[in-house]
């Protein structure tokens, strides 16, 4: 079995841009994360997703990581909250099939067919893309690390209301970005406002 350095010495490489590390860091957990991820997600290629989604994450904030920290802790989180994201949104998901389906039993296949999940998704990051830093920061803050309006606002040294605020105008312009696509907005809908 190989021999890794500690956690905490590859992180703070990691910090200074040391690309070894990062890979010493990914062969490490990798396999670990796959293996939790599979146990859930019951897929090889979502398993295999994850990992890669998490470790994008973690190059994407390494210079923010706290060597302190349980590093294998921080990352099973990062997994643990995208693993329930995907669950949230499997969940609403198939209830916008069902409740279509509802109004027009033969609608299924047809809108099914009509949803291309993945580049609704590409959508959305789009639009959110062009949003101003803070605001864009906010809202993935809200939906895509889960964390309240009271978390955000303690982090952020906002009042709750502000991030409220900054949150619901998202909300909106997204909508209005969206407004010509009958079927995404629907979709949307769904997913964001169950």
């Amino acid at each position: 079995m190989k021999s890794f350095p500690s956690d905490y010495e590859l992180v703070e490489r990691l910090q200074k841009g040391d690309v070894e590390a990062f890979d010493l860091l990914y062969e490490k957990y990798s396999g670990k994360l796959y293996a939790f991820g599979l146990k859930y997600l019951r897929s090889t290629a979502e398993a295999e997703e994850l990992v890669q989604s998490v470790f994008l994450k973690v190059w994407e904030s390494y210079k923010g990581l706290k060597k302190e920290l349980s590093f294998k802790s921080f990352l099973f989180t990062i997994a643990y909250n995208d693993i329930c994201k995907l669950f949230r949104t499997r969940n609403y998901l198939q209830k916008f099939i069902n409740d279509s389906v509802a109004d027009n039993p033969h609608a299924s296949i047809e809108i099914e067919e009509s949803i291309d999940y993945n580049s609704f998704l590409d959508r959305i990051q789009q639009i959110i893309s062009i949003l101003p830093e803070r605001q864009k920061n906010i809202f993935l803050k809200s939906r895509d690390e889960g964390k309240t309006t009271k978390e955000i606002a303690e982090e952020l040294s906002l009042s709750p209301g502000t991030v409220d605020n900054y949150i619901s105008e998202t909300l909106r312009f997204i909508r209005n970005r969206m407004r010509s696509e009958d079927v995404a907005l629907s979709l949307f809908f769904t997913l964001f406002f169950l």
